[in-house]
């Protein structure tokens, strides 16, 4: 088994993978691997595999899964895995308001916390990216922030928020590490602490909705659309390849249902 995850690691470095991809590719085979001890590494077994994962997991983690064990059985084991992807639910996000957004900083006492939680918000960024995020890469000159390889191992630049510009100096100037957002116990910070940063706050605020770090991002999205920034803008400003992944924000906006008129007001 482990020979077979050691091949598909090193298939997955030479392809240049992110390490997230890496690390869920192999999490998802070695449970296959696990799972087919005395049922054999075969399509039939992946078959049985993948049909429980569907009906216990939503789709969307389900077609990570059917993902991985496809890519294995193609590029390890050179067998063609005859599986079609799930179909995924068409759920929207719970979308915070901009009072959610103001109370849920408001609520944020401490000065580094809240400087993430502004930046996710105010900058769009994923977890993951601002865990990164080194001081070289803040540019209070020209006020952009580089994001290094971020998901698709892209580059984007993204803009300092005018109204955090100086907090943000100032924090930067009082830090003497690499990593603009260190933990207290050296190195990065962990995306469990951000979530819980994030999660603290909202319960502080008394928002009911889940409130979680990629909301922020897709609140950012929101409110950008519904301010009537271009759609394009916004697929550049999220490093998002296709501008059909942008475009879900066109559903999740609900600026344009308010302003219709009812025929029933007509009358």
């Amino acid at each position: 088994m482990e020979g077979l995850l050691r091949k598909l690691e090193e298939n997955l470095k030479l392809r240049n993978y992110s390490k997230e991809t890496i690390k869920g590719y192999l999490s998802h085979v070695r449970n296959y691997l696990e799972y087919s001890k005395n049922k054999g590494i075969n399509p039939q077994s992946a078959k049985d595999f993948l049909l429980a994962k569907i009906s216990t997991n939503n789709p969307a983690s389900a077609g990570h899964n059917v993902f991985a064990i496809k890519y294995f059985f193609k590029e390890i084991l050179h067998q063609k895995l005859d599986i079609p992807n799930p179909k995924r639910n068409k759920t929207i996000p719970d979308i915070l308001t901009i009072n959610e957004i103001k109370r849920l900083i408001d609520n944020t006492s401490n000065i580094k916390h809240k400087l993430i939680i502004k930046m996710l918000y105010g900058c769009g960024l994923r977890v993951n990216e601002i865990v990164n995020l080194k001081k070289s890469d803040v540019n209070f000159n020209e006020e952009l922030i580089k994001i290094r390889l971020a998901k698709g191992n892209k580059d984007r630049f993204v803009k300092i928020p005018s109204s955090i510009k100086n907090d943000l100096k100032n924090y930067y100037d009082l830090s003497s590490e690499d990593i603009l957002f260190p933990s207290n116990r050296k190195g990065k910070l962990t995306k469990k602490t951000i979530g819980k940063i994030v999660q603290n706050s909202a319960k502080k605020a008394s928002i009911k909705k889940r409130v979680y770090p990629h909301l922020l991002r897709h609140s950012f999205a929101t409110h950008l659309l519904e301010q009537g920034t271009d759609l394009r803008i916004i697929q550049k400003l999220l490093g998002h390849s296709d501008i059909k992944t942008t475009q879900i924000y066109t559903q999740i906006s609900q600026a344009s249902i308010k302003n219709v008129r009812s025929p029933l007001d007509n009358l």
